[in-house]
């Protein structure tokens, strides 16, 4: 599988009987996790975070965190809600069920949730999901994100951000400048446009 897919490489090279685990919602119930459609009432009143349930085009689009008292009916009936975890945000790719590359997002508690501020590859223990030890044996890549050690993502396919032999990506936003990187600093600026983003500047390329 390659290793940068657009979303029709990436529907496309999908099982059918395998496209549950994008629907976030229902990876969310099957892992049992507060979690519903529009629609359905919360359980108790606090702070939920609502997302699109399918998004293949990625990078946090539409996600936000609300304050819901009872009815959910405002959000869009293509989102769902969800309880909120916190700590690390780590993305995970997974060869054979093995970790192989284990980054951390970095962002400002008051960004918006795309709006990543850095991605630099950690090392931390981290076990495959029992929940997907079937389609594992499908596909040799599978991408896993974890918030605190709660698994809220999944993509059958490998992190693309980091096919530069880059162990930092830091995100260059459409509202700042590309900045002017000396050879000798060790960094490079790479154009790779997607949702509200320029591109990165990476390290070791």
């Amino acid at each position: 599988m390659s290793y940068h897919l657009t979303v029709s490489d990436e529907w496309s090279s999908v099982h059918p009987e395998d496209l549950w685990v994008y629907n976030k919602l229902q990876l969310s119930q099957v892992l049992g996790y507060t979690c519903g459609p529009a629609g359905l009432e919360v359980p108790n009143p606090g702070f939920y975070v609502i997302r699109p349930a399918i998004n293949f085009m990625g990078m946090g689009r539409y996600s936000r965190v609300e304050e819901i008292r009872k009815s959910t009916e405002h959000i869009h009936p293509g989102s769902f809600w969800c309880e909120v975890f916190e700590g690390e945000h780590l993305s995970v790719d997974f060869q054979n069920k093995e970790p192989k590359l284990i980054v951390k997002g970095n962002r400002n508690e008051m960004d918006k949730p795309y709006r990543w501020s850095l991605w630099e590859t950690v090392e931390r223990v981290v076990e495959f999901p029992e929940v997907l030890n079937d389609i594992a044996t499908r596909y040799e890549w599978i991408n896993c994100e974890f918030i605190g050690g709660k698994l809220i993502e999944v993509h059958l396919r490998r992190n693309p951000d980091f096919r530069h032999n880059n162990t930092i990506a830091i995100p260059v936003w459409k509202d700042q400048k590309v900045p002017e990187l000396d050879e000798s600093c060790g960094y490079t600026y790479i154009d790779d446009k997607d949702y509200r983003r320029k591109g990165f500047i990476v390290n070791g390329k």
